[in-house]
């Protein structure tokens, strides 16, 4: 960072009052930590989005500004009014439509700066600044703004003004050189990680400007870039990296990239799979007996962690023959019950009925117009005493445009009807 209604869908689900909040334990949204922060979120696809979407659940008034065909998200796919990611990234948050490309449209957003207190972006470098609207102009009209900005590679560096998705950020930032089976090719992750990762960073730098303008009364520019994110995820690789003298070894799959813990693997199931990893000795101690076989603590190739990756094909036999006897969720509960950091590789229908998600309602289950019922997500941040908002249906494109332009813009119905009819909105 730099600074310049839950469904039960699955019979393992209870419903509990003790997962409940009275209601006099539940804040309005005008107690929200961020209900008094007003936000233009001109986030696109992921990361910017998700930006937007952790401030709308801390209670922010997050305004989304799109332009009149929509983001590029909300555009793709058939389903209406939105795609289902949109739907997932774009609950609480109001909507408007702006030409940025127009003077028009331009010129109504260096009003509405005036009346925000954050504006967050992660277009492609420079776009903002091509039409006279990037961080210095807008922070000259309103010195208290936080202009908060997420890119492949940052504002400055030798890639400043390069293009980046999240693919070639897994690429560029080193993730897929150490993802995959060592006689394959690099892999990226199918989880979108890097443009999550450049969000949530976004996010945090938007808190912490808003933090020193407490202090300072003055405003600041944020600016993320998604390889300084994803970098840190190397720890574990790079430590390896320097350990063998500063020469990368193969792709280790779902071994430890250092082959420097067993076991540390996936391992089949009857019906499925499951990830197991023993960090300490007592966790080892407590895997042998939770598969019956106290004896292996005792054996020379498995009597200390160093031993264990000597023997790790061994070992992990052994292991294996007792999880594919089971289904994934009787070894999760038996391992478990044992003190073993073990879960099963769940699938898709299995995250979206997971009992632990839906307990806390970080998966609720509610309408949506082109899909019918969804899984939709709610913020991963909690605190003691309150619940975050309550779940808001995602708005059709350009909602609330005119409210939102009489209001803090200031125009009348006949501008609104003049700005329409020149595509400015």
């Amino acid at each position: 960072m730099r600074v310049l209604k839950a469904k039960c869908v699955d019979s393992r689900v209870e419903n509990s009052s003790e997962n409940l909040q009275t209601a006099e334990q539940v804040m309005s949204q005008s107690d929200q930590p961020l209900a008094d922060i007003t936000v233009l979120d001109f986030g696109q696809v992921y990361n910017g989005p998700y930006c937007g979407f952790l401030l709308a659940q801390a209670g922010a008034r997050v305004i989304k500004v799109e332009s009149r065909i929509g983001e590029t998200l909300r555009t793709r796919g058939a389903a209406a009014p939105s795609s289902y990611p949109f739907a997932l990234l774009n609950t609480n948050k109001q909507c408007i439509t702006l030409n940025i490309q127009s003077r028009d449209g331009q010129a109504l957003l260096k009003k509405l700066v005036q009346h925000v207190d954050v504006v967050t972006e992660n277009f492609a470098p420079g776009t903002m600044d091509k039409y006279g609207i990037g961080a210095d102009a807008l922070c000259a009209l309103n010195p208290r703004l936080i202009y908060a900005a997420s890119t492949g590679y940052g504002a400055s560096g030798p890639y400043r003004d390069y293009l980046g998705m999240d693919i070639t950020l897994q690429a560029m930032s080193g993730v897929m050189s150490v993802t995959g089976e060592g006689d394959g090719p690099p892999l990226k992750t199918a989880a979108a990680f890097a443009d999550f990762l450049g969000g949530t960073h976004l996010y945090a730098g938007v808190l912490t400007a808003l933090h020193q303008r407490t202090r300072t009364s003055k405003g600041s520019v944020v600016d993320i870039s998604m390889q300084d994110c994803v970098f840190p995820t190397l720890a574990t690789a790079l430590g390896s990296f320097f350990v063998a003298g500063g020469k990368q070894g193969p792709r280790r799959g779902n071994k430890h990239p250092g082959l420097a813990l067993a076991p540390y693997n996936v391992y089949p199931a009857k019906d499925g799979y499951v990830a197991i990893i023993c960090i300490r000795e007592g966790h080892f101690r407590n895997l042998c007996e939770a598969i019956a076989q106290p004896a292996l603590v005792e054996d020379e190739r498995f009597a200390t962690n160093a031993a264990r990756c000597k023997n790790m094909m061994a070992l992990d036999a052994v292991i294996g023959v007792w999880t594919q006897s089971l289904p994934k969720w009787e070894v999760f509960a038996k391992t478990q019950a044992h003190g073993v950091i073990c879960a099963p590789v769940n699938d898709l229908a299995d995250v979206i009925r997971d009992p632990q998600l839906l307990s806390r309602e970080t998966l609720k289950w509610r309408p949506h117009k082109g899909f019918g019922e969804i899984p939709q997500m709610h913020t991963p941040l909690r605190f003691r005493g309150f619940n975050p908002p309550e779940l808001t249906d995602v708005p059709a494109l350009g909602t609330d445009t005119d409210r939102i332009l009489k209001e803090l813009a200031g125009v009348d119905d006949a501008e609104i009807a003049r700005l329409r009819a020149v595509e400015a909105i």
